[in-house]
């Protein structure tokens, strides 16, 4: 696998930032502190039911669908909702995949076109975020050796644990807060894995 270049930090998350990305202009607060659970067992199985959905829906227009994020690390604590990248041959030809995705039960939640013209849908049941990048991307490479690194390697995992946990405590307006304010563990996690 190329290794990608280490990420920017994330730039302040503002109300009109989010709303320049989300596609309804619905900018959710969160309603109270978020949760971090212990790892869950049933999570990969979960993650199957959605990867099953999403090949049906796209066929080959799914290049790869993998399980990224804290949810599939065994071990990790996270929040209660699976990440999911999928892969497709350009996320700016919505009309190559959005319908069959929406047809599945997916909603369209943010469009980013200058950040690797990245697509974020949410699933439900179980509680899913749905990343749509191209092939290649910087970002999909990232979160694999992120999460293949924290498998390989408890310290860093038990590290990343605290420091998500300590955040969620905060007292944090939306959602995108508690992303950006990650940035930094994740950035030397990806250093320590090999990024430069």
């Amino acid at each position: 696998m190329r290794l990608p270049p280490l990420p920017e930090p994330s730039p302040p998350v503002t109300e009109e930032w989010l709303r320049e990305r989300h596609v309804d202009d619905n900018v959710t607060r969160l309603p109270g502190p978020i949760e971090i659970v212990p790892y869950d067992p049933a999570w990969p199985t979960l993650y199957e039911k959605h990867a099953a959905t999403i090949r049906s829906a796209l066929g080959p227009a799914a290049l790869a669908i993998e399980h990224v994020g804290s949810t599939s690390v065994p071990g990790l604590a996270a929040k209660a909702r699976l990440d999911i990248d999928v892969i497709v041959a350009d996320p700016r030809d919505e009309p190559a995949y959005l319908p069959a995705l929406e047809s599945a039960g997916y909603v369209l939640r943010v469009r980013e076109p200058d950040w690797y013209d990245h697509r974020c849908l949410h699933g439900f049941s179980p509680m899913a975020n749905v990343h749509v990048f191209g092939p290649d991307c910087d970002e999909h490479l990232r979160h694999l050796i992120f999460r293949d690194w924290l498998r390989a390697h408890p310290e860093d995992r038990d590290r990343y644990a605290a420091e998500k946990r300590r955040i969620a405590a905060a007292n944090l307006t939306y959602m995108a807060e508690y992303a950006a304010l990650k940035s930094t563990v994740i950035i030397d996690v990806l250093h320590r894995a090999g990024l430069r």
